[in-house]
């Protein structure tokens, strides 16, 4: 990798996949966003196609349904979310233990 951008071909190619999977699956993966050129054309960052990896390995490789997929990034997701929210509570009880080791 290390383009800005790739065309759905190079995607559909990155993933031995038909570019109308990729198309598909943009519709039915609200985690898939490419830009449009001009054209009309789809241009994909790094993180479409991250996102197109994870969806790629769930269905294809793990065998999900689309609706198990949907489900999976979506508990995942909120996993990260839960876990972003503790690591700042730990943070602020660093920053307070640190103060009261200032104070002694």
């Amino acid at each position: 990798m290390g383009k800005l951008y790739y065309s759905i071909g190079e995607v559909a190619d990155m993933f031995e996949v038909n570019t109308s999977l990729i198309r598909f699956w943009e519709k039915e993966f609200k985690s898939i966003k490419p830009k449009k050129n001009k054209k009309g054309n789809r241009l994909f960052t790094e993180k479409d196609i991250e996102a197109i990896k994870e969806i790629y390995h769930l269905v294809k490789e793990k065998g999900y349904t689309l609706d198990g997929a949907k489900s999976e990034l979506k508990s995942a997701k909120n996993s990260g979310d839960e876990n972003a929210q503790i690591i700042r509570k730990l943070q602020a009880i660093k920053s307070e233990l640190n103060k009261l080791k200032d104070q002694l």
